[in-house]
């Protein structure tokens, strides 16, 4: 796979990300706010949510490390 195609691969999961039933938190201080207010309850939400987040990160991650070998 060359990297033109990875990297639309990585833009098509990350909108992907955006129209699933649960939320992907943009940062890790709105999944901690959203724990904190949730009081232990919803925990299969938050799980997702968690994985989402997990998952967005690891897409930004292999983005930069692609720009960073470009130049």
């Amino acid at each position: 796979m060359d990297t033109k195609k990875l990297q639309e691969f990585i833009k098509y999961e990350q909108k992907s990300l955006s129209k699933t039933i649960v939320a992907t938190p943009k940062s890790r201080e709105f999944l901690d706010s959203f724990s904190k207010a949730n009081n232990g309850a919803n925990d299969a939400l938050l799980t997702q949510m968690a994985v989402q987040y997990g998952y967005n990160i690891a897409l930004e991650l292999i983005i930069n490390h692609i720009n960073i070998n470009k130049k």
